[in-house]
């Protein structure tokens, strides 16, 4: 039975189902039986997004008025409130989100973000002045004009997939560009909103289109490939980044890539709160489906004996307090799919094949339902060489690495093809501040401080990809620069 209701398209201001009327059914990850129906877009229905998209930024004023822009993206913000019931329906039954879950990553930090993007907006400067400079027996006046970069074709996952869309769509319309939303096969629904209400507000006819379909390449690559496209931005795993930078290259098209993370929290010896940073870094919340997640836990060998018997406490603790739908307190639930359960439970058995200890968890759990239920899991005895601590994971997997010293643990931390977040956790602030700028990633949390957020650009290093999301720098990155100079 449908609980969600039908995902349309919406191309060149157009509510409606594919081409061919073809449609996919959105498999929930609570149940593993199908919560609604999608809309499964041809190439012509993409074709067709491309082409109004390029229209609507080359032939009207949305590049230029930066008034009405504002004025839409604020009335599409007051609709999403109104539909902050519908958006966790969404969360819960397409991304599997737990209820406990909704009110933090999934639905509240996204349209928070929302409100920073519209609160910092108006400091961006679309002029810089460079002053006159004398040469060649004259003077020059110069100064640099920030535009647009035109159309933008935004690759969204399913982990969190309105906070991401919400990242994209939002800084390349307050930019000026004009929008191709692609979403995940999974959560289509969490795109198509953005149409559906869209629509509502009045907005000119191409300048935000979203397509979807069950192939999860097609629509990617004919963005990636398509030199209508004057920029792809991008979240999901390194693997389809690096093929996206293969296939943009032909293009030259400009590339924004949010890709994965293998990050590392660091808790040093002298922590004043040892042994609640040991337990506090479970890695349950969202089934550990985050790219910004710490699953490398580094602790002193001096106290890994301790750490492991925290460790073991908490998760007898946690228990089976996960995986209900309808509980308040729950922030864990089913991973997002049969495929994505069997990846994860295909590291446990590889971590114990590399020799690591599973201090606990590492079964399926379908006495919590028909859906894709993975337990808490967390391996210590492990070495940062095993695959387990190298490769993203990307589910409730926790690896314990012990070292010897601060710089054993720095070591460690960077040796890594990531480089997308990390934590320190100390008693000497000086100390902790040393370690977090010796860590080669884009965001670093200190005892606890929260370095995510809707003001804050928020990117990686290496293999974590390139570019910044959110803050002003998320705006930004859809700008390009020009400049004059005159003979004055």
């Amino acid at each position: 039975m449908a609980i969600l209701p039908d995902a349309k398209l919406y191309i060149d201001g157009v509510l409606r189902t594919a081409e061919d009327g073809r449609t996919f059914e959105v498999i929930g990850p609570w149940t593993g039986e199908p919560v609604g129906r999608a809309a499964d877009a041809s190439a012509a229905d993409v074709d067709a997004a491309i082409a109004a998209a390029r229209r609507a930024f080359d032939t009207t004023d949305w590049s230029t008025n930066v008034a009405l822009r504002v004025a839409l993206v604020t009335k599409l913000r007051a609709l999403f409130e109104e539909n902050r019931d519908r958006l966790s329906d969404l969360a819960r039954h397409e991304a599997g989100a737990a209820i406990g879950a909704v009110g933090r990553a999934h639905v509240d930090m996204a349209l928070e973000g929302w409100d920073d993007y519209l609160r910092l907006f108006p400091q961006i400067a679309w002029e810089k002045d460079f002053g006159a400079r004398t040469g060649y027996g004259f003077e020059t006046q110069r100064r640099a004009f920030y535009e647009p970069i035109g159309v933008v074709g935004a690759i969204t996952p399913w982990n969190v997939p309105l906070y991401v869309n919400v990242g994209k769509v939002v800084a390349a319309l307050l930019a000026g560009c004009t929008v191709i939303l692609k979403p995940a096969p999974n959560t289509p629904g969490m795109g198509a909103i953005f149409g559906e209400l869209a629509a509502a507000a009045g907005f000119p006819a191409g300048v935000l289109n979203v397509v979807f379909g069950s192939d999860p390449a097609l629509a990617g690559e004919m963005l990636v490939t398509d030199p209508r496209v004057d920029l792809i931005s991008f979240t999901g795993s390194t693997g389809v980044g690096k093929r996206i930078m293969e296939q943009g290259g032909a293009s030259l098209k400009r590339i924004f890539l949010e890709l994965g993370g293998k990050s590392a929290k660091i808790v040093l010896d002298d922590a004043p709160n040892f042994a609640m940073d040991v337990a506090q870094s479970m890695l349950v919340f969202h089934a550990g489906q985050g790219c910004a997640v710490h699953s490398r836990l580094l602790v002193p060998r001096s106290r890994y004996e301790e750490a492991k018997a925290v460790l073991k406490h908490a998760y007898g603790s946690f228990g089976d307090n996960w995986g209900d739908f309808d509980n308040p307190q729950h922030i864990m639930g089913p991973v997002v799919s049969k495929k994505q359960m069997e990846r994860v439970l295909s590291y446990v058995q590889l971590g114990q094949e590399e020799g690591a200890t599973l201090l606990a968890g590492g079964k399926a759990r379908p006495d919590k339902g028909h859906g894709y239920f993975v337990e808490p899991t967390c391996f210590v005895d492990v070495t940062n060489d095993m695959r387990i601590a190298q490769e993203e994971i990307f589910g409730p997997v926790l690896v314990v690495i012990p070292y010897e010293d601060d710089e054993d643990a720095i070591r460690i931390a960077n040796e890594s093809a990531y480089g997308l977040s990390g934590g320190v956790a100390s008693g000497d602030f000086d100390r902790a501040i040393n370690v977090a700028r010796r860590i080669r990633a884009g965001s670093v949390s200190v005892n606890g401080g929260m370095c995510i957020a809707g003001d804050l650009p928020f990117g990686g290093y290496k293999a974590s990809g390139m570019g910044r999301e959110w803050g002003l720098e998320g705006i930004e990155e859809f700008l390009e620069t020009k400049l004059v100079a005159w003979r004055a």
